[in-house]
Formats: C-alpha cells, sequence, structure tokens
C-alpha cells in the first residue's frame, strides 16, 4: 500500500473529507435559491459551490495587492447590493426591500465615517482592505442580519440622540410672572 493510499485511508482525512463534502452540499442547497448562480453552472458547467469559492479566493488574492484593495473592496459592498437590491425594487414583498435598504444606510455611514480616518486607519491596521470586505459581507448575508444588528446598535441610537438634540423644546414665553410654586 502506497503513502497517499495510507493517508486517503486514514480517520482522520476520511472525516475531513465527509465533513466537506457536507459542507459543499448545504453551500449548494443555499446557492440553488439564487437562478443566476443556476444560469451560470448550467452556461459553463462549473458547479455553483465552486465558482462562488474560487471567486471569493480571487477576491482575497486581489487584497493582496494593495493597489486592488480599495476598489475590489467598493466593489464588494456595491455590486451584489445593487443587483439584490433592483430585484428587491421590482419584488411584491417589502421584506427584501427593509434588507437592502437597511443596508445602504449602514454602507453609506460606514462609508462617510471612513472617508475622514480612511489615512490613519490604513497605517494603523494592515489588511484593512480584508477585513473592511469581510465586516461588507457580514452587512449583506441575511442569514447574519449585520447591517439590522449595525442600524439597530449604533445608527439608530446616534441619530436618535441627534435627532432630540435638534428638537429641545425652547423655554415657553406665554407666562412671565413666576408663579408661587415655581422655585
Amino acid at each position: 500500500m502506497s503513502a497517499a493510499q495510507r493517508v486517503q485511508q486514514h480517520p482522520l482525512f476520511v472525516q475531513a473529507q465527509n465533513k466537506a463534502s457536507y459542507y459543499n452540499a448545504q453551500l449548494d442547497k443555499e446557492l440553488t435559491k439564487y437562478p443566476v448562480l443556476i444560469n451560470l453552472e448550467q452556461r459553463t458547467q462549473v458547479p455553483k459551490t465552486y465558482a462562488v469559492l474560487g471567486g471569493l479566493l480571487f477576491i482575497v488574492f486581489l487584497h493582496t495587492f494593495n493597489a486592488l484593495a480599495a476598489p475590489i473592496s467598493n466593489l464588494v459592498g456595491w455590486g451584489l447590493p445593487a443587483y439584490l437590491s433592483f430585484k428587491a425594487i421590482e419584488s411584491p414583498s417589502p421584506h427584501d426591500d427593509v434588507q437592502w435598504l437597511t443596508y445602504w444606510v449602514v454602507f453609506g455611514f460606514f462609508n462617510f465615517l471612513e472617508s475622514f480616518a480612511l489615512r490613519l486607519v490604513l497605517y494603523y491596521v494592515p489588511w484593512y482592505f480584508a477585513f473592511k470586505s469581510i465586516f461588507i459581507v457580514w452587512l449583506q448575508l441575511p442569514a447574519f442580519r449585520g447591517a439590522q444588528t449595525a442600524y439597530f446598535t449604533i445608527i439608530k441610537p446616534v441619530l436618535a440622540n441627534v435627532s432630540s438634540q435638534s428638537r429641545v423644546a425652547a423655554p415657553a414665553t406665554t407666562n412671565p410672572e413666576p408663579t408661587a410654586h415655581s422655585e
């Protein structure tokens, strides 16, 4: 028996292979929800899971080159969400509208803040755009509800605070004389 055959029959290798097959099947099941990927698979004869994982690896590869990191990160934040926002607008259900409207509010707020501190962040955080892309994917994926989480924990309290400060009631001037009960 060759060394390669012994490795392939080792229980840990078999267990890892079974886990990989399980996760591949789960990913394929999830990706079947997207007609674009089914169409891509039929045209190219490349399984959906391989195309998606290959695309992700390609994006990671492009992040290794600093000059391409920012545009690729912004493409990740704009490309698929723009397409899915278009699909949400055209669908009769309002649930997907909320998902993508919330995403765009959070994405815009994040990019606005980033514009102020980008040079400082780039100086102190290596691979910033890779982390940004991961954050953006977390915001996008409905399974994680990242955009809703960020909106309700960060943006809504900030905007509510700003809104309440701008609506501070002016003192009433209808009764200029102090009453006996006021101190």
